[in-house]
């Protein structure tokens, strides 16, 4: 291997080698050229340690030590255990191995490593006398294996890990904050960030999370080299490795960006004050959040990169993040040589498919339009993530490119224009403070975000009236906004929170996608600005039809538990995890006769789900509780629920059970129960239940057959479905001695009355 003429490759996220190409030129890197998935270049090894230190886009430098047979794994141990390994790794490092690639004889990668490993190990012990050691962990050489087709290059990673994970980083932060990082570096590169603070730019990020771009922005304002500080490299077991070369790359780095410092916020960025929050009338990269917690993280991160004095990071929305950049934008035009204020405005948008709150995501959106909106001309708009921006934007992009492929890829778009495709709507503070100014994407939001105040107002008066605490305050009023919205005010620990749980109706094929998008995006937009909800408490699922029949499956994202209370019972609800939170809210008037009709009842709940109505049996004074479901997740919310308001005990049991089969093993033991409440699905298909599928429609007759033979001679069922053209079979359950009464109407509560058909419910007995 001829140190003056290394064959290098630069690995980064696809989308990104261009502007890796020229990020390796201005290292004084010549000879390069673009591939998929990274860059090829030459150099010696100081410019390959040069890569792995300044380089912001790269994820691994990899050097190539051979290119071997590989069409079968013979064939490969042969070729890479003829190659002069000790020219290569330094003696007593120790190794590990990583293989990509397959083809018809090598189809897995983990024994295509074995077989390097061990010729590595066996040539080693050839010609040194001993094997290195293996340290999957953190070796002091990495080799790499590449097989495509009949070949493989196997490479050495001068990284040793992934130079995207930044020493800024803590260990608290996950492999994701690594790909911020890149993705941020990407972003800025696109943007032009390096030329365009140093003629005198600022930047905002309006949503800067836990503060990656302005952290990254500010590092090469500063021209801080990204491993800078860092302790550990894959050079580090490279027999051709200079660290004298190295140290003195080190020091010119550690030079660089004292002056840079300087020369960015004076004699102030010297020790010890360099850990001191920044004078913000110098400051010309600032981040917003509304989180307190990501400020705090954002705060951090700058803080461990040694850029505290040069990043600042604020509390801003939409409606106040026009400040934040009419204020850099005026230090930009005192720094601007020619005096013309000019702004960055770039964003990270993890977009909604990455939140917990598609809420939240349309909140930061807006937030990157207000800032794009309040900037001075021949500004520049980066954004990375929000597939909806383009539209609010109203302007052609003047770059377009994905980063990244498959779950990680990002659109990321630049603009030169400001934006001019949103329209205003102002809405009244709910709690009487100055109105708001809300972007929207369709006009016809104004009368939406009325009609959601207007009954928001109503519904609230009526809530205090009756001590209702959880309710609907929105349900499809009016057609082209199809959704329902819920208000969920926190009890317990949550106590003083409010949430929000918006559910959209899928649209019918009528209607147009993009403009039901839109609509969608605007109802996230106005609910949390209209009700006064913080967006992140606003969460929000689509219905939409499973192709097996007529259960509704949404893409499940991370759960947000919290407590919320009802007729003085406290209830634990996921907001996120669930279509459903795991507290009816059109049942509430159901559970309110569980409980006036439990007092020294044994009471049985069918189809518990999470045992709501056992809490209200058990606070009417039931004599006992029995609470029977499939799903054990569901029966150990049930019991967290009874013990939460002081249900326990042998009383109380909770039981794991097909509903049916259970039915049928209750009656050969001769169990009664003198109140039964039965809630089952409209239709399922879990695979606990084997081949067999549940239809209410179908398979009600049976199943209140069954319950009724349970009954005490004056028992009752309380049964209760959502299958809005239910139609209970009287005929047949009369011949069976089963007699209902329809008590649906008494069962609908106010918040539910414009759509009645909610749920059905009736009263069963034995004749």
């Amino acid at each position: 291997m001829e140190n003056k003429n290394l064959e290098l490759f630069a690995s980064c996220l696809a989308g990104l080698e261009a502007p890796l190409a020229e990020e390796l030129k201005r290292l004084g890197i010549k000879r390069v050229r673009p591939l998929g998935g990274g860059v090829a270049f030459y150099g010696d090894v100081r410019q390959a340690l040069s890569a792995c230190l300044w380089s912001r886009l790269a994820s691994r430098i990899l050097v190539v030590v051979g290119r071997v047979d590989a069409r079968d794994a013979q064939s490969l141990y042969q070729g890479v255990r003829a190659l002069r390994w000790e020219d290569v790794i330094v003696a007593g490092a120790s190794i590990a191995l990583r293989a990509h690639g397959m083809n018809n004889e090598l189809r897995n990668t983990k024994f295509t490593a074995l077989k390097v490993k061990d010729a590595v190990c066996d040539q080693l012990l050839e010609t040194r006398g001993v094997r290195p050691d293996v340290d999957t962990a953190t070796p002091d050489a990495l080799i790499d294996v590449r097989v495509h087709e009949g070949k493989a290059t196997v490479s050495l990673d001068l990284a040793g890990e992934s130079l995207y994970r930044r020493s800024y980083l803590s260990d608290d932060d996950t492999q994701d904050a690594s790909l911020s990082c890149a993705l941020a570096a990407g972003v800025l590169a696109l943007a032009d960030w390096r030329d365009r603070f140093a003629g005198g730019a600022a930047l905002v990020d309006p949503a800067c999370g836990d503060g990656m771009l302005v952290v990254e922005a500010a590092s090469m304002a500063c021209d801080q080299a990204p491993g800078l500080v860092r302790d550990h490299w894959g050079f580090f077991g490279w027999a051709l490795s200079e660290p004298e070369v190295f140290n003195e790359l080190i020091s010119e780095a550690d030079e660089r960006f004292e002056r840079g410092l300087l020369r960015v916020v004076g004699e102030e960025a010297l020790e010890p004050a360099a850990s001191t929050p920044p004078d913000i009338a110098r400051v010309r990269i600032a981040g917003a959040s509304t989180s307190s917690p990501a400020i705090a993280r954002a705060r951090m991160h700058a803080k461990r990169a040694g850029l505290r004095q040069v990043v600042s990071v604020e509390q801003a929305d939409a409606q106040s993040v026009g400040e934040l950049v009419e204020r850099v934008s005026s230090v930009a035009e005192q720094a601007a040589p020619d005096g013309t204020p000019r702004c960055v405005v770039a964003c990270e948008l993890p977009g909604a498919e990455r939140m917990q709150s598609e809420a939240r995501a349309q909140a930061e959106a807006a937030a990157f339009i207000a800032a794009a909106s309040s900037a001075p001309a021949a500004s520049l708009f980066a954004v990375a993530g929000e597939k909806g921006i383009e539209a609010r934007f109203g302007v052609e992009p003047v770059v377009r490119t994905e980063i990244g492929r498959e779950r990680l890829a990002t659109e990321v778009l630049v603009f030169d224009e400001a934006p001019r495709g949103t329209v205003t709507v102002v809405v009244p503070d709910s709690a009487g403070g100055a109105e708001h100014r809300v972007d929207v994407l369709e006009s016809s939001s104004e009368q939406f975000a009325a009609r959601l105040r207007k009954v928001a107002k109503e519904r609230r008066k009526w809530a205090r009236r009756e001590g209702v605490s959880c309710y609907r305050v929105y349900d499809a009023d009016l057609p082209d906004y199809a959704v329902a919205i819920d208000v969920y005010p926190g009890a317990g620990e949550a106590s003083g929170n409010l949430y929000l749980h918006i559910a959209e109706y899928a649209a019918p094929s009528s209607i147009d996608p993009g403009k039901a998008q839109r609509r969608y995006d605007d109802v996230l937009a106005l609910a949390p600005v209209v009700l006064g909800v913080r967006p992140d408490h606003v969460f929000s699922k689509v219905r939409r039809r499973d192709k097996g029949g007529g259960q509704y499956r949404e893409a499940r994202r991370r759960s947000y538990v919290t407590q919320v209370q009802e007729d003085g019972y406290i209830f634990e609800v996921d907001l996120a995890g669930y279509l459903d939170t795991g507290l009816f809210l059109d049942h509430r008037l159901t559970r309110e006769l569980v409980g006036a009709k439990a007092k020294g009842k044994r009471f049985l709940n069918l189809f518990a789900y999470t045992g709501t109505a056992s809490v209200h049996a058990a606070g009417g004074g039931a004599q006992s509780t029995t609470t029977v479901d499939l799903s054990q997740t569901y029966l150990d919310w049930a019991a967290r629920n009874m013990a939460a308001n002081g249900f326990a005990g042998d009383t109380h049991t909770f039981e794991r059970g097909d509903t049916m089969a259970w039915i049928t093993e209750a009656r050969r033991a001769g169990r009664r129960f003198d109140l039964v409440f039965v809630d089952p699905p409209t239709f399922s298909n879990s695979k606990a239940m084997g081949k067999r599928t549940w239809d209410v429609q179908r398979d009600h007759v049976e199943l209140l057959i069954g319950v009724s033979r349970l009954l005490s001679e004056e028992g009752e069922v309380i049964f209760s479905c959502n299958l809005r053209t239910f139609k209970p079979d009287e005929e047949a359950l009369a011949k069976y001695g089963v007699v209902l009464e329809d008590i649906t109407a008494q069962t609908i509560p106010h918040d539910f009355e414009r759509n009645p058909r909610i749920h059905k419910c009736y009263l069963a007995r034995r004749s």
